[in-house]
């Protein structure tokens, strides 16, 4: 019984001593715990405080290229990289805040650079890719582009650092990155004003060539979005083995492409069903004796 309370006592006396010595260790680290505290608090306006500021100069930025005759590309670029860069100074001057030695920043961002540039190769390629887009301008926003490596086609709608945004015709958002439109063949469809219609048909040995070509040259001079002061010509492409093709040329409004040579094609069909001209299709012919 007494061994036992003589332990107790020791545990006691311990628990007693363990406690005096961390009040004592709060007590001695009052002042640097408060100034911690007051450090962090400040690390945290700071914070804010540079964000909004932050915020500030991007729409600076913004107005600035509006104003100018920058195209939206270089506007969405600058802004993707003030964002990037000036956050990184924001968090870099709050560590500076809290004792951290800049000459070691710098040095591990030196000798980490390497590293990570080795393991961002794509991403590097991909800005530097970006950097050239804006600097040659293949196409800006706005355009419609296919990229012909992947068959991936749309409009252009933003030009970050790293990759460019497309919008498919069918309402799809399409991410490729910089330096795969850079590095591979690209068709930008709508840089030019104009562009050549061309619609081919084909009709049977049968019907009258001449009279085809006619009603085919009619109905150029009937579509007003057909351009009349560049060339126009009807002419046959080839003797196939089904009928005669005849192919017809005109140039048009770039954004008005496809809606003219939809209404050509349905054209075509309904006047040369008016005219009895006849369009043959592939079949089989059986002979029984």
């Amino acid at each position: 019984m007494e061994e036992v309370i003589e332990t107790t006592q020791e545990t006691a006396q311990e628990a007693t001593e363990d406690v005096n010595t961390l009040f004592q260790y709060v007590q001695e680290n009052i002042p640097s715990m408060i100034g911690f505290g007051f450090q962090v608090i400040l690390a945290i306006i700071f914070f804010f405080i540079g964000r909004l500021v932050i915020n500030w100069i991007r729409k600076l930025s913004r107005a600035m290229l509006e104003r100018s005759t920058a195209d939206k590309g270089v506007e969405q670029f600058v802004d993707s990289l003030l964002k990037f860069g000036l956050n990184a100074i924001l968090l870099f001057s709050i560590a500076t805040k809290f004792g951290v030695d800049t000459a070691s920043v710098a040095a591990i961002i030196a000798s980490a650079g390497v590293a990570i540039g080795l393991a961002l190769q794509g991403s590097l390629s991909n800005f530097a890719g970006g950097v050239l887009i804006l600097l040659l301008k293949p196409f800006v926003i706005g355009d419609y582009i296919i990229e012909d490596n992947h068959g991936n086609e749309g409009t252009v709608q933003e030009i970050q650092m790293f990759c460019t945004k497309l919008l498919t015709m069918d309402n799809r958002s399409v991410v490729i990155p910089n330096g795969m439109l850079t590095n591979n063949s690209l068709t930008n469809v709508t840089q030019m004003e104009e562009r050549r219609l061309e619609v081919k048909v084909c009709i049977s040995y049968e019907s009258d060539l001449r009279k085809a070509k006619e009603v085919l040259w009619g109905l150029m001079e009937r579509e007003s979005r057909i351009i009349k002061e560049k060339e126009r010509i009807i002419f046959v492409s080839e003797l196939g083995a089904d009928g005669v093709e005849i192919g017809m040329r005109g140039w048009v409004k770039t954004g008005e492409y496809w809606p003219v040579k939809w209404q050509m094609l349905e054209d075509i069909k309904l006047t040369f069903d008016e005219e009895e001209i006849v369009i043959p299709y592939h079949q089989i012919e059986v002979q029984m004796k």
